[in-house]
């Protein structure tokens, strides 16, 4: 064969497995790691899978600091277990992420180094204790609305560590709602509390979802990869749909005085978000976000003799096994 014939050749053998697997996409089948894949598709998984994976790490760090400061023994063992919780996610999600081939060395290098980015929603202080039940209700109620359907997103991996992230999730979500309910039946300064936290968290929390569809730049493809199910503005309504009316049984106001129903999408209408501070947080220019790199990147660098110390261990561990065995 001449060299242009092997090239047609090699060219149409690419074609025929995209069609395969473009075929196997819709059929709802699960793409597994030793799969072949467009390099588009392993890449754009890296990209969103990391992302999330580092969000759940850097997440720990607001609540973290609020473990010493709850205002109870039962208060701060319950928001320990959340931030164990949450370190669990990042580690399942790092596993489900490296089977794509990719080291999780590498995938901590670019957290630390800025490449990597996280949900805008982490660079946002946590000023006050009712600041745990908001980011209970709201945080992990907006992730849930959209992690739910990535259960049964197309990669296998990221949909099986999905089914038991969802279930903490919402466990952690109902947690935070019982801490916002307390306080709002509460004295009328704890109720202030709450309220001011919702103030707060309400829109950064509709962020957190992605910019519009008609702004997001991966929303279209990650759709016909099945990577997601529904869009960004989509899961954003459903969230606000849903949330509303637990802000009644709380008896709090959401602040947003567009906010209202409508009759005839049976649905609300709300606000107008400010994407300016959106992009601004996402660009590193957010109230936290060096604060919470140096955090992560100072725990990392001072807890390098531990992983020393294991991997010495282990290489320890190992020679004796090694050396009975002779």
């Amino acid at each position: 064969m001449s060299e242009e014939q092997i090239k047609n050749s090699r060219t149409e053998h690419s074609r025929s497995l995209e069609r395969q697997f473009n075929e196997r996409i819709e059929r709802d089948e699960k793409i597994e790691p030793k799969d072949w894949m467009p390099e588009k598709y392993r890449k754009t998984h890296i990209r969103q899978i990391s992302q999330h994976a580092h969000s759940e790490i850097v997440g720990m760090l607001p609540e973290g600091n609020w473990i010493t400061r709850a205002p109870s023994l039962r208060r701060k063992v319950a928001l320990l277990a959340k931030v164990q919780d949450e370190a669990g996610h990042g580690l399942y999600l790092y596993s489900a992420c490296e089977t794509l081939g990719i080291s999780r060395d590498e995938l901590y290098e670019q957290l630390h180094t800025g490449k990597a980015k996280y949900s805008s929603i982490f660079n946002y202080p946590a000023l006050t204790w009712a600041d745990m039940g908001a980011i209970g209700w709201l945080v992990d109620g907006a992730a849930i609305i959209n992690q739910v359907p990535l259960c049964n997103t197309s990669y296998g991996p990221y949909a099986r560590a999905m089914i038991r992230v969802c279930k903490e999730e919402s466990f952690h979500q109902r947690q935070g709602f019982e801490i916002m309910l307390k306080l709002a039946n509460g004295t009328q300064e704890q109720k202030e509390m709450a309220q001011d936290a919702l103030n707060r968290w309400w829109w950064p929390s509709l962020m957190m979802l992605g910019p519009t569809d008609d702004k997001s730049v991966h929303t279209e493809q990650s759709m016909k990869w099945k990577l997601k199910r529904k869009t960004n503005d989509e899961l954003r309504q459903q969230f606000i749909d849903q949330t509303v009316p637990q802000a009644d049984v709380l008896g709090l106001t959401i602040p947003d005085p567009d906010l209202k129903w409508n009759e005839e999408r049976k649905s609300y209408d709300f606000g107008k978000i400010d994407w300016d501070e959106f992009w601004q947080v996402v660009k590193g220019h957010g109230p936290m976000n060096k604060e919470r790199m140096k955090a992560r990147v100072g725990a990392w660098e001072r807890g390098e003799w531990v992983r020393d110390a294991a991997m010495a261990h282990a290489e320890k561990k190992q020679a004796r096994k090694e050396k009975q065995a002779v």
